[in-house]
């Protein structure tokens, strides 16, 4: 898929009703706050740049248009001393999909979104990058800002695979190295692997602010299967044959209880935390982090 295309038009043209803050920032009274010489929706005129589907219509200069009959909007000096990291699940797991749309996998719908969250701390002016942790490696992508930037990470995105199992413990150290004490992470999984929960937990308890976003298939939420089925762990290989019809019930009711537990640790520990079921739309788990309140009422 062409790093164009990730983004789909329904989701980039909603993109301007969020916006990326942390929570520390946002305590202190948000952009104006502790100025810097990135651009973004800011006070201070620094540039003008081509209008793209999605940006806020109040910041089209209108008299250029007038002048030139080609939209530009207007960025400015910005608050920003926030840094962006993804952290997104590329094991084996991910390839997960449901029955009635089976190129849409979690791991493509983590690129969604990945794509997304990059595209809105680029038009922020915030630091950005990526990092897939899957096949028992660490895959990063180089931190920086600007239009090169987010290209890289898309260019990079799409070479992520759904491979083998969590690294080892003793790379997830690594991690860390592109996780700076002031940045934002993201970690987009389905959390199956107690790993994954670790690390946010760890990520929360070094004092990096967390956002983690669950994704599930409607399939496995209500074992929606009919008679005998063979169920294959994919990073172990292990099996569970069962009757779904017979099992239903009992599973739902234990998988709902692990994802309450699931969000009640993660909330224990400071993290933001929302569910995304990969056949929905992709806004709503963003609307739900960092949707304003024009959002919320639209959604």
């Amino acid at each position: 898929m062409a790093a164009s295309a990730r983004i789909p038009p329904a989701l980039r043209a909603r993109l301007g009703e969020l916006r990326i803050v942390a929570r520390r920032i946002a305590a202190q009274g948000g952009i104006g706050q502790h100025l810097s010489r990135n651009r973004g929706a800011g006070l201070e005129f620094a540039q003008y740049r081509q209008y793209e589907q999605g940006d806020e219509p109040r910041r089209i200069d209108w008299k250029l248009y007038a002048r030139s009959d080609r939209w530009f909007v207007r960025e400015s000096e910005r608050d920003s001393a926030l840094e962006i990291r993804v952290v997104v699940d590329a094991t084996a797991s991910m390839a997960q999909a449901d029955a009635a749309a089976p190129d849409r996998t979690k791991l493509e719908a983590a690129k969604t979104l990945t794509a997304a969250i990059v595209e809105l701390a680029f038009r922020q002016g915030d630091r950005f990058g990526a990092l897939a942790l899957g096949d028992g490696r660490l895959f990063p992508t180089p931190v920086g800002s600007g239009l090169r930037q987010r290209d890289a990470c898309l260019h990079a995105l799409e070479a992520w695979a759904p491979l083998g199992a969590w690294p080892e413990q003793d790379s997830l150290p690594r991690v860390f190295d592109h996780v700076p004490r002031h940045a934002l992470v993201v970690v987009l999984s389905d959390f199956f692997d107690d790993a994954a929960v670790a690390l946010v937990e760890r990520l929360a308890a070094m004092q990096r602010e967390v956002a983690t976003i669950q994704l599930l298939g409607a399939d496995e939420i209500a074992l929606a299967y009919r008679g005998g089925h063979r169920f294959v762990e994919p990073e172990s290989g292990a099996s569970l044959t069962l009757d779904a019809d017979a099992s239903r019930a009992a599973f739902v009711a234990r998988f709902d209880a692990a994802r309450q537990a699931l969000a009640r640790r993660f909330a224990a520990s400071g993290v933001r935390h929302v569910e995304h079921v990969i056949a929905e739309p992709p806004f709503a788990p963003l609307r739900r982090l960092f949707g304003t309140r024009g959002a919320e009422a639209r959604a």
